[in-house]
């Protein structure tokens, strides 16, 4: 059962000790391709998931300013995101977008940096992949006006009119850990609706582990359990839900890697 994590953050502290292991174990359970989201802590370091993905084949990555380090970017900041999303491995612009559940970032800064660098991946062609917490009407009018390409809406947790809303502007969802748990009604009554061609599957480890490993820290092997859920949930197999999403990602980004089919089919068959 090949699967995609179509996002992670594997660059961080937490996964200093143990990142073979961890990308072993995800192996061992099926997953064959990951997406290391590229924001880490800001600017200026804007590479962290680029250099993981130089060092694992199986990885790719993003480069982006999420909304939390807003009020760090600067003019180079800008010309840097338009250098690093060129690197062959970088096949999304994410996340991004708006989050006003912290508030770390004013929230004037946070759309001022949002369309800026929705702009960018408009000229680099690429993908994105948009974090919005408490500020949906502001992040869905924000992409009306500025953007009219395609991109995956991270860690769906809206309503079933939200995600149709999503829907409707051509984004695919994306779903993880939190789909499984128990007060998620409104998650998987939207997961249901959610078409095959738009379906992905994900983990944000460290980040929001399924049951039963809520609470602890999230990996990408973990994955298997919001896939369990997600065919459960839609009345399919775990190898049908596998099987659309690692299709709809490969549509989506992974074509957009220099990375030869010859490599991918290597790296699936564990050689």
């Amino acid at each position: 059962m090949p699967l995609v994590d179509s996002h992670c953050h594997l660059d961080g502290p937490k996964f200093a000790d143990d990142i073979d292991a961890v990308l072993e174990r995800a192996f061992d359970a099926g997953v064959r391709r990951l997406l290391g989201i590229g924001t880490g802590d800001g600017p200026p370091g804007l590479d962290c998931a680029i250099r993981l993905a130089e060092k694992y084949p199986q990885m790719l990555a993003t480069v982006g300013v999420h909304p939390h380090e807003a009020s760090k970017v600067t003019p180079q900041s800008y010309e840097d995101l338009r250098s690093l999303g060129r690197h062959p491995k970088v096949v999304a612009f994410g996340e991004i977008g708006l989050d006003y559940h912290y508030d770390f970032s004013p929230r004037e800064v946070q759309r001022e940096v949002f369309v800026e660098q929705l702009r960018i991946a408009s000229d680099l062609k690429l993908p994105i992949v948009i974090h919005t917490r408490e500020a949906w009407t502001d992040t869905m009018a924000v992409l009306r006006e500025h953007w009219s390409g395609q991109g995956i809406m991270h860690c769906f947790t809206g309503t079933p009119d939200q995600a149709q809303e999503a829907l409707d502007l051509g984004f695919h969802l994306g779903f993880g850990g939190v789909l499984t748990f128990r007060t998620a009604e409104d998650v998987r009554a939207a997961a249901k609706l959610v078409p095959d061609d738009r379906l992905l599957v994900e983990t944000d480890a460290p980040y929001l582990a399924p049951i039963p490993w809520r609470g602890k820290r999230n990996e990408p092997s973990y994955m298997v359990e919001t896939v369990r859920k997600l065919a459960e949930v839609r009345g399919v197999t775990p190898e049908h839900i596998a099987a659309v999403t690692t299709a709809n990602f490969e549509r989506l980004c992974a074509t957009q890697a220099s990375i030869s089919s010859q490599r991918y089919t290597e790296i699936s068959d564990g050689n």
